[in-house]
């Protein structure tokens, strides 16, 4: 069960991040891969392998990219061109925004209230076609990116 967080600390009782509402780790905000990796760390079950795979793809896809936990979310971006994807864990999946994914193609299936925004999620018992989800994230590198 997902413990809710209370006052402004990141941490539980026992040390370990507190999970928000959905199962989503709290982790403080800070820039480059260390936040990103404990965000992974945090993911609950099956969600922290998920995010291991998930995280070392993007790396190997885009080379030299830039990583940041905000709002709770891990963001991957291109220096100098904003944010390509974010990632944030609910109860029963994964949530990819492809910040600019009404431009990819295929689109990923999953619509947002942004025009700009797509979705893919990933669940369990997911069998990830990593070749077609390696296409989204190069497509979505090469274009300009949110900047908050």
């Amino acid at each position: 069960m997902a413990r809710k967080a209370s006052g402004g600390s990141a941490k539980g009782g026992t040390g370990q991040p507190v999970l928000l509402s959905g199962g989503n780790p709290q982790i403080a905000k800070g820039d480059g891969d260390g936040p990103v990796q404990a965000y992974i760390a945090a993911m609950p079950g099956w969600k922290s392998e998920a995010g291991r795979r998930l995280d070392a793809l993007i790396e190997r896809t885009v080379p030299g990219v830039r990583k940041a936990v905000k709002w709770n979310s891990p963001l991957y971006g291109v220096e100098g061109q904003g944010w390509f994807l974010g990632v944030h864990c609910f109860t029963r999946y994964i949530k990819l925004a492809f910040f600019r994914g009404a431009a990819l193609r295929p689109l990923p299936p999953v619509d947002s209230k942004d025009k700009d925004t797509r979705y893919f999620h990933i669940h369990e018992d997911d069998a990830l076609d990593e070749d077609a989800l390696a296409d989204w994230i190069r497509q979505a590198a090469a274009l300009p990116g949110w900047v908050p």
